[in-house]
């Protein structure tokens, strides 16, 4: 079925929006004793070259804060992202944390030395139920491998990367993502979106909406906790970090079409960039000077209207993709039975 109204990108993922580049690292295999590695890395970056250098304007928004992630308080206070957004498990963060800071310290030697530190950015969700979590799994070298296979092509989605232990209303869930093409006049921008569903239970999901048929003979995932979504949301449309934080809220339409309601021990947390401007860290003028839309005009609608739809299909697909998958102690989940 068709998603919303407006054209779907040439491979319908956030690497339509020109630059972007994803990678995933994905753990699969038994440890000890019924223990299981059923997790992995994905990593988002706004553009293929050095993101220290060439930073992108950047937001976020909090739907509900039930999340652990690390940078944010600086990207909303500068406006700015400076390395690969990483995502990963909730106890993997401090592995991919270091991972990153590796990568991007071997590339920019002066960082913390004769210029100032970075400021890198992981986001979570919780896969202890597929996932032997404690055991650690996730380790730096996982992230720079990440990092390292990054691609611009259509990006794989569902149980892969940090999406492989996530359970999504009560079914596989995982990687997802879509992207619409906004048009006016004779411009063209793109949104693109990745998430990381790991939320819902199956009563919730909006089957009638989709014109899918009840499950009845596939188990879902019994005493679901609250989950988690990450959401990243790319454009190439000009616009400041207050205009993406506008973008970002509109992620929770998309979210709460498909029967989310946000609920009290869910991170459902948005980052949000723009590829449009490449600013410079090291300049001697005061003055920057950028183009960007205008609040009132009605591209801005159109925007919001793929900010939607993007979210709302991305978290689809993460379903749809998924496959059954099997992890720690013999634990089963099924990959929803779309048609």
């Amino acid at each position: 079925m068709t998603i919303g109204r407006l054209s779907i990108g040439k491979k319908n993922c956030i690497t339509d929006v020109h630059g972007v580049k994803v990678g995933h690292v994905t753990l699969d295999s038994p440890l000890s004793e019924g223990e299981y590695a059923c997790t992995g890395v994905t990593a988002i970056l706004p553009h293929g070259g050095n993101l220290f250098q060439q930073k992108v304007v950047g937001a976020s928004y909090i739907l509900n804060g039930f999340g652990k992630t690390t940078g944010l308080v600086q990207v909303n206070e500068l406006g700015l992202i400076e390395s690969p957004i990483m995502l990963t498990n909730t106890f993997g963060i401090p592995a991919v944390s270091q991972g990153t800071l590796e990568y991007m310290l071997e590339r920019n030697p002066e960082i913390g030395d004769s210029t100032g530190t970075i400021n890198i950015v992981v986001g979570e969700c919780n896969d202890s139920r597929l996932n032997s979590i404690r055991k650690l799994p996730v380790e730096p070298k996982h992230a720079i491998e990440c990092i390292q296979n990054s691609s611009s092509e259509t990006s794989p989605e569902g149980a892969v990367g940090a999406g492989k232990g996530m359970i999504c209303f009560g079914y596989k869930g995982g990687i997802g993502s879509s992207s619409r093409i906004i048009q006016d006049s004779d411009t063209v921008y793109t949104v693109g979106c990745m998430v990381l569903s790991n939320f819902g239970r199956k009563e919730e999901f909006q089957a009638a909406r989709y014109q899918v048929n009840e499950v009845k003979d596939v188990p879902t995932f019994p005493k679901p906790a609250d989950g988690s979504i990450m959401i990243v949301l790319a454009t190439d449309a000009p616009l400041s970090n207050r205009q993406l934080t506008r973008l970002a809220k509109r992620c929770g339409v998309g979210l709460g079409r498909t029967g989310s309601h946000f609920s009290n021990g869910s991170g459902d947390i948005v980052i949000a960039f723009s590829t449009a401007h490449q600013i410079q860290h090291n300049s001697q003028e005061s003055v920057e000077v950028r183009r960007q839309l205008r609040d009132d005009h009605s591209i801005m609608n159109d925007l919001f209207q793929g900010v939607a739809e993007v979210t709302e299909e991305a978290i689809l697909n993460s379903l749809s993709q998924a496959v059954t998958t099997t992890g720690r102690n013999g634990t089963v989940v099924h990959a929803y039975p779309f048609e």
